[in-house]
């Protein structure tokens, strides 16, 4: 009786969905050089599609400054996870975007031409006033699991809070030392 019980337990663990992600922890750096677009933009709609079984919520965003990438009025970004038809499905870490929300983005455009958010969360900051009515860039640390890349130990995130202004400026001067390189 307990082989059989341990059986169906051991069924049970390979049958169900894992719950958790592994994120490639990325400096502020890294997301500006390795991104093929970053910009500030407001979210104007959502739309949940299915990619071959996979379901992507596309987010139509306003593109209020670009420092990187098209010049496009609208970027169509993809956000793994979400309900198309019958099929619904989440993904833990990846960022949580909302209709009229202004929002700093760091995106990858991949060979498909599907455009995401480079590192799931990491990529996409909340921007709010602050109490003198400067623009403020912020982002949560993540709770998933988060590895090194050149160790591959498990690392822990870091909360972003930084003036709009701040975040500009260093934005500029990574690409413009990149450009040096």
């Amino acid at each position: 009786m307990a082989r059989v019980a341990l059986g169906v337990w051991l069924m049970a663990c390979l049958l169900a969905p894992a719950r958790a992600t592994t994120l490639e922890r990325l400096s502020l750096d890294e997301m500006i050089v390795k991104s093929t677009a970053i910009i500030r933009g407001r979210v104007l709609s959502s739309q949940a599609i299915s990619h071959n079984n996979l379901v992507y919520t596309h987010f139509k965003v306003q593109v209020l400054e670009r420092w990187k990438g098209p010049n496009e009025a609208v970027a169509d970004v993809a956000v793994p996870g979400g309900k198309a038809g019958k099929l619904r499905q989440s993904y833990a870490g990846a960022p949580e975007l909302t209709e009229g929300g202004e929002y700093l983005l760091f995106l990858w455009t991949g060979r498909s031409g599907l455009t995401q958010v480079i590192g799931f969360s990491q990529g996409a900051m909340t921007l709010a006033k602050d109490g003198k009515g400067d623009l403020v860039v912020t982002r949560a640390a993540s709770r998933e699991l988060m590895l090194d890349p050149r160790t591959g130990q498990p690392v822990a995130d870091a909360a972003v809070l930084m003036r709009l202004r701040e975040m500009s400026d260093r934005i500029a001067r990574t690409l413009a030392q990149g450009a040096r390189q």
